[in-house]
């Protein structure tokens, strides 16, 4: 049977080694700036940091994948190619890439460093995928979270590279790589400038009756009763008013995590190569459970045996989970 790798979050130094230590087999990770969708002020890495980091990782066994997932703006590609040189010389395992550009230049600079295909470049059909494979020697792809097990399986066969899904957090149904709504409302991009929602336009505003209102910049985005568990502040997963409509709604998408750990057994099965848990942002104990509950997992399954699934409710956005389009009654 195929040995899926556990590829996992590493939003910090500290992130990462908590996820080395508690069984990952990759970590991704990105520098503290444009370069990667994550671009937030007390997350990811220095150059320093990062060539301590890979030296903990690799003496460990573990693999680091540099996250260069966004799209440059014209005029500023300079900041993308100094990264992706700089991660070939500190020795990162491979760069999750989603802009051609970008894939160009590590694919012509940096041969010898793998190439993973980021989901924000949202390749889902084989003829995509095996364009990126061609034209840029992609090795693994991460595929969108709209698939079912049987469709990866399919595209599986058809494909020359290896195939990574998403298992565990953000749900992520709005489209890879093409979202402009935070920009809409911010003038900072999740997809160039690596901003979701920046810190700074999130504003929290307490009612009288002990509602608690939420704004991104002059928008209001969501209200939640005392007794309800809050949704990260983004706008595709806020609750709107409409004229057809008496109460608020999800206009978009419901705030909810997705969980795969039923469906590993299908997933091996298709012929997926890595399994990556989303959660850059995330603390370090939800690293530690998270990555801890689906490395016993994976081996379980590995050896024969039902996985047995942990409770993660608590660790998920709005305390519910699912397992999306990858769910479906044909799969086994």
């Amino acid at each position: 049977m195929l040995r899926p790798e556990l590829v996992c979050p590493a939003g910090t130094p500290a992130g990462l080694r908590t996820a080395v230590d508690a069984g990952a087999d990759a970590v991704y990770c990105g520098f503290q700036n444009a370069t990667n969708a994550r671009n937030f002020p007390g997350l990811n890495f220095t150059p320093a940091e990062l060539e301590k980091s890979l030296a903990y990782a690799h003496e460990r066994g573990a693999k680091v994948l540099l996250a260069l997932n966004t799209f440059p703006p014209a005029g500023k590609f300079d900041l993308w190619r100094e990264a992706a040189d700089l991660g070939a010389r500190l020795g990162v395992d491979a760069f999750i890439v989603a802009d051609i550009g970008v894939a160009d230049h590590v694919a012509r600079s940096h041969p010898d460093t793998r190439l993973h295909l980021s989901v924000q470049a949202a390749a889902s059909s084989p003829e995509a995928i095996r364009y990126y494979c061609r034209e840029f020697g992609v090795k693994r792809v991460v595929l969108p979270r709209i698939l079912t097990v049987p469709e990866i399986r399919d595209v599986a066969a058809e494909i020359p590279c290896e195939i990574e899904t998403f298992i565990f957090g953000n749900h992520g149904l709005m489209v890879e790589g093409r979202c402009s709504l935070t920009n809409y409302v911010t003038g900072l991009s999740t997809n160039m400038d690596g901003v979701c929602s920046p810190a700074a336009d999130v504003h929290y505003d307490r009612g009288a009756d002990g509602t608690m209102t939420t704004r991104l910049g002059d928008v209001t985005i969501d209200r939640f009763g005392c007794d309800e568990t809050a949704g990260y502040p983004t706008i595709c997963k806020g609750r709107y008013h409409a004229p057809h409509r008496e109460d608020g709604y999800y206009a978009f998408e419901e705030p909810i995590s997705l969980n795969l750990g039923r469906l590993l057994p299908g997933l091996i099965g298709a012929g997926v190569h890595a399994f990556k848990i989303e959660g850059r942002q995330r603390s370090r104990a939800y690293v530690r459970k998270v990555v801890g509950a689906f490395r016993a997992a994976v081996d379980q399954v590995l050896a024969g045996q039902e996985p047995a699934l942990a409770d993660l409710v608590a660790l998920t956005e709005g305390q519910k989970q699912t397992e999306g389009a990858f769910k479906t009654k044909k799969w086994r």
